[in-house]
């Protein structure tokens, strides 16, 4: 069983920047990698998402312009910069995989294997 394993996640104020990472345990490598939140009584939405193998990317409109997604091929590791950070950015974070190409790439359907989440709060 594959598993992703995240970190990063923490307590910020608006305006500071946090940067999560995703890496499988196993150093296992996927061709798409993509960064999904949950906020509290909301559903999870997608964030952004990364072609492994091309580096091509992909933004929710809310997060664009102030998140980054990006990979390191030595680390095997793929990040999620957040910049500019909002309170409404405040949820727990998912990273997500899969070597499918049966859903886009926002599409949580899409993705075979997922991380176990991590928290992002950010007060005001």
């Amino acid at each position: 069983q594959v598993r992703l394993v995240e970190s990063g996640g923490g307590l910020v104020q608006a305006g500071d920047s946090l940067r999560l990472s995703c890496a499988a345990a196993s150093g296992r490598t996927f061709r798409l990698y993509g960064w999904f939140r949950q906020a509290p009584g909301k559903e999870r939405e997608f964030v952004a998402a990364i072609n492994y193998n091309i580096g091509g990317t992909t933004y929710a409109d809310s997060v664009k312009g102030r998140f980054t997604v990006s990979k390191d091929n030595a680390k095997n590791t793929v990040y999620l910069q957040m910049n500019s950070l909002k309170t409404e950015d405040t949820a727990v974070y998912f990273c997500a995989s899969t070597s499918r190409y049966d859903y886009s790439a926002s599409d949580e359907r899409g993705y075979d294997y997922w991380g176990q989440g991590t928290q992002v709060t950010v007060s005001s």
